[in-house]
């Protein structure tokens, strides 16, 4: 074995008997801890060893959690810590860790602080000098991410869609105008109302949508918006969902400019479908040859015309 293995081995084994309490901890530590997205075999042997000797679980939902802890026979107490009691909860739990105690945060699935509640106890741990310790687990981002194909170079990751309209169209919008590929949540309930509005902002731009992945109903789909509308919108939308857009240069379609007359057009669509006369003008500029500010007096002449938002 090479010298650096040896002082990894030595390392982990000292953080081990620290954890185990065969050597005297004088502080206390968080650690942030991946669990799976799914599939509960998707968790590595060093999570399940600081799940095992922690003095306390973090958990977004305990149900949720407990159904891990059972599955691999670990008894440590569980404590809820999500976004209705963290504030209360948060001094408590600071003074445990400078007690000395070993507190483990968990998400519902995957990695904990990423659109997640969690992120605010570490924040807070952080600057009390409590030393936060990451064990690495999946992500349904990067996996996501990966089985898309877009990945290889940077990428955005923007959280949950918004739930306004406007706010979507918004995103969108900067959406359209990235190089790399953009990485978002959404809820199943709300996914047809997002890719309608996909379909009138970013086109033929490529996306993917992960729906539960790692679990027994996993579904890949690749396509436009308007193909993942057609195929989303045969029947109700369940499980969890993550969904990659393409960016401008990663291998999606790119549409070749639209003439006045088809801007046009399509603008008065997008006018009776409800989009706002700037939303809709700055769509449109950037896949056609007009400028924003024509498109958005061509927008004023037509709701004058009788071309009235919905």
């Amino acid at each position: 074995m090479c010298e650096t293995g040896r002082r990894l081995d030595a390392s982990d084994r000292a953080q081990e008997r620290e954890m185990r309490d065969e050597a005297p901890v004088q502080h206390g530590r968080l650690y942030i801890c991946g669990t799976p997205i799914g599939n509960l075999e998707d968790i590595t042997l060093r999570a399940l060893r600081v799940l095992r000797q922690a003095d306390l679980i973090l958990a977004e939902d305990t149900r949720r959690t407990r159904k891990l802890l059972s599955h691999y026979e670990i008894s440590t107490p569980l404590l809820s810590y999500n976004e209705h009691n963290k504030h209360k909860r948060s001094d408590e739990l600071l003074q445990r860790m400078r007690q000395g105690q070993q507190l483990v945060l968990v998400s519902d699935a995957g990695m904990p602080a990423v659109s997640d509640p969690g992120a605010d106890l570490v924040r807070l741990a952080a600057d009390a000098s409590i030393q936060v310790i990451p064990v690495p687990g999946p992500s349904a981002v990067v996996t996501a991410l990966a089985v898309s194909g877009f990945g290889g170079g940077g990428f955005c990751f923007v959280g949950f869609l918004p739930r306004q309209k406007k706010q979507v169209l918004e995103l969108m919008q900067r959406v359209c105008a990235a190089s790399v590929p953009t990485v978002a949540y959404e809820s199943p309930h709300r996914l047809c109302q997002s890719l309608r509005i996909m379909r009138d902002t970013i086109g033929e731009r490529q996306l993917c949508i992960a729906r539960e992945m790692s679990k027994v109903h996993e579904e890949i789909f690749r396509g436009t918006a308007e193909e993942a509308l057609r195929r989303f919108s045969e029947q109700p939308v369940l499980g969890e969902i993550t969904l990659v857009i393409a960016g401008g240069e990663s291998g999606s379609v790119t549409a070749e400019k639209m003439s006045d007359e088809e801007a046009l057009e399509e603008l008065a669509r997008l006018l009776k479908n409800g989009m706002p006369t700037r939303t809709a003008a700055q769509v449109l500029a950037s896949k056609s040859g007009m400028s924003r500010n024509e498109l958005y007096k061509a927008a004023l002449v037509l709701t004058e015309r009788g071309v009235s938002r919905q």
